[in-house]
């Protein structure tokens, strides 16, 4: 059996997929748009069964925080965490505008939760990743030796774009923090080359796949994966806004080869990450 894990997705909710904020993901046809009109309510135990039927073993779940607060919370991310032990692998996710209480809430999340990481997304905020307000995360990430993700490249929904610009932001975070494991979720597009150029700098900064299909990565990525980044590169899928199958359906064109698809599905996660095999 193929070891999959996902290294980028949510257990959605009724209140995040109809959040106007994401009209402009529901205009294409995407599992998003397709679960907002018919399944609004879905049960975390239905998208999972999604999962294991499309063929992934194991799922790193985030919640959602933002200015207007908890969207998916941490609580409900644990939930599924407990529910489905060993498959679901939580991510938190605290409210930046109060560093101290979103220090303690991801201690608490990681200590008490079993939790294996925390995303913030700057386009959500509005805030690069070298603002002040995230270095009291990036250093209780490293005393707790747990991955910090955040998104990359341009925002989905309609807000700027530039705090997701890997140069210069996130290479002063890594810098500043080189203990720091960083996940970089959704490729980097349209700054492709940044990203690759940060990961083939810094020993600890990684990018997934997610809110991609394996027929739109670009090709120096690809290029990438086959050569210096077989190590570099997460498999990711952003649901809802893409199944499993989805992503994967186009992966054997890519010719990643024996080593490299592995790596690409799995092993790179669970380093990344962390994660026992």
């Amino acid at each position: 059996m193929t070891e999959i894990i996902d290294a980028w997705m949510q257990l959605p909710n009724q209140a995040y997929l109809l959040d106007p904020m994401f009209d402009s993901l529901r205009r294409w046809p995407t599992a998003w748009r397709t679960l907002a009109q018919d399944k609004p309510g879905i049960a975390h135990d239905e998208a999972l069964q999604t999962f294991r039927e499309q063929g992934v073993t194991r799922a790193i779940a985030s919640a959602w925080w933002g200015p207007a607060g908890p969207m998916i919370t941490n609580d409900e991310v644990a939930a599924a965490v407990k529910a489905n032990a060993g498959y679901v692998v939580g991510v938190a996710s605290v409210d930046i505008h109060r560093p101290m209480d979103a220090v303690r809430e991801l201690r608490r999340c990681v200590k008490q939760l079993g939790f294996k990481g925390l995303r913030v997304l700057p386009w959500l905020w509005g805030i690069p990743p070298d603002d002040r307000r995230y270095y009291p995360l990036y250093a209780e990430c490293v005393e707790l030796d747990v991955t910090f993700c955040l998104q990359v490249g341009h925002a989905g929904p309609m807000r700027p774009s530039e705090p997701g610009r890997p140069i210069p932001y996130l290479d002063n975070v890594a810098h500043e923090f080189p203990e720091l494991r960083i996940v970089g979720g959704h490729i980097g597009f349209p700054w492709v080359n940044e990203m690759i150029s940060l990961m083939m700098k810094h020993p600890n900064v990684y990018v997934d796949t997610s809110a991609y299909k394996a027929s739109r990565f670009p090709p120096e990525l690809v290029a990438y994966m086959r050569g210096p980044g077989r190590h570099k590169v997460l498999f990711g899928t952003n649901y809802p806004m893409l199944t499993p199958a989805e992503c994967l359906k186009d992966i054997q064109a890519l010719e990643l080869g024996d080593d490299v698809l592995p790596r690409f599905l799995a092993g790179n996660a669970r380093r990344a990450f962390k994660l026992e095999a």
